[in-house]
């Protein structure tokens, strides 16, 4: 009589694993399954935010020292110029005229159809009626360093003049010309490295006054 008890156990035991097996597949389909569900979730929310509305940037270089220092990681708000135009003192991330692949960090100092004036380091702007202002204060550089005199360049109505913090090792339009708006990518949204210097909107727009009104 035991021993029939056993062997009658036996099939009943075999018939639960067997039961068991379908339902531990059937879980393990449905994990993958919301598994592929999230990735494209993500994908769909993440990457058009990483093409079209902000992306990584590290500052390579001392151009614009010491307000930004090389190395530092930041986020590019892409999205806020479609809807105003960049303002004096802001600093924008762009595209290098003579290298499009290339990316540079910038302040700008001249807007469209501007005269821009250099004189003993000091920038004084001419407007398209020929208004012309005094040297304007910026406090973001070191105002003892005399960078010399340039040309005076006229912009285009679609033309930026930029130039980095640290004068002396900025290659700016000094040398290569005016920066056109389309090559405009953003300007930093959040510095997140280093931690030390976690904050949002870096180095955001400077209230430069610039009367303009003197001949």
């Amino acid at each position: 009589m035991e021993q029939e008890n056993k062997k009658s156990n036996y099939p009943q035991k075999n018939l639960l694993k067997t039961e068991q097996a379908p339902a531990e597949r059937k879980k393990k389909e449905n994990f993958f399954k919301e598994l592929i569900k999230f990735v494209l979730l993500a994908a769909v929310i993440v990457l058009p935010i990483r093409f079209f509305i902000a992306q990584p940037f590290i500052v390579s270089g001392g151009s614009m020292d010491p307000t930004f220092a090389n190395g530092q990681y930041l986020i590019v708000d892409e999205i806020s110029y479609r809807f105003e135009k960049p303002r004096r003192g802001d600093v924008i991330i762009f595209r290098y005229p003579l290298d499009t692949k290339k990316f540079f960090i910038k302040r700008i100092i001249g807007l469209p159809s501007e005269t821009i004036t250099i004189s003993g380091g000091k920038v004084s702007v001419t407007d398209k009626e020929g208004k012309k202002s005094p040297p304007f204060e910026e406090p973001y550089i070191d105002s003892k360093i005399d960078t010399g005199d340039r040309n005076p360049i006229t912009l285009k109505n679609d033309e930026y003049f930029v130039m980095g913090d640290n004068r002396t090792e900025s290659f700016d339009s000094r040398y290569w010309g005016p920066l056109k708006e389309s090559l405009i990518i953003g300007r930093p949204f959040a510095r997140l490295f280093p931690i030390t210097k976690i904050n949002l909107l870096p180095g955001a727009s400077v209230p430069v006054s610039v009367n303009i009104g003197q001949n």
